[in-house]
């Protein structure tokens, strides 16, 4: 557990551990991403790279996680931060944290990727990350319940 004393807002800290799977699936839901049951929450937590998570005076108000094989290949997923606390630079500073990872972890030969849902990847494009299309397109299979 690493907290973050450089902290510009000192109601805000960086918590660089991975949720528990109550707190990922509220988070989840609350930013507005698919609900994920508590099943798949605890089977796949435990399997994160890295993860960091925004504490609002001690409660988690955003997250955002590391996955994927540890060499070849990584995947930003999860970039969540509860609307009431939206707009503060909150997405930016776990970016921020994810990235320095990334840079720190990543082989030079891993390919980092992720899914930007609807205006977020102007956030993305701050970080670095460019469309792949037309070179690549991303594609999806969701198991049928």
């Amino acid at each position: 557990m690493t907290m973050n004393s450089q902290n510009p807002d000192p109601h805000y800290d960086v918590l660089r551990q991975t949720p528990s799977a109550e707190t990922y699936r509220a988070l989840r839901t609350a930013a507005g991403l698919s609900a994920k049951s508590e099943e798949a929450a605890l089977r796949g937590l435990p399997n994160s790279l890295f993860a960091v998570q925004i504490l609002h005076r001690g409660e988690p108000v955003g997250m955002g996680r590391i996955v994927g094989d540890g060499g070849c290949f990584y995947q930003v997923v999860d970039i969540a931060v509860r609307p009431e606390h939206q707009g503060r630079g909150l997405g930016k500073r776990i970016m921020r944290e994810l990235m320095a990872y990334v840079q720190a972890e990543v082989p030079a030969s891993g390919y980092v990727s992720l899914i930007a849902d609807g205006q977020a990847q102007h956030l993305y494009a701050q970080f670095g990350f460019e469309p792949t299309a037309p070179r690549s397109v991303g594609m999806a299979y969701r198991r049928p319940a």
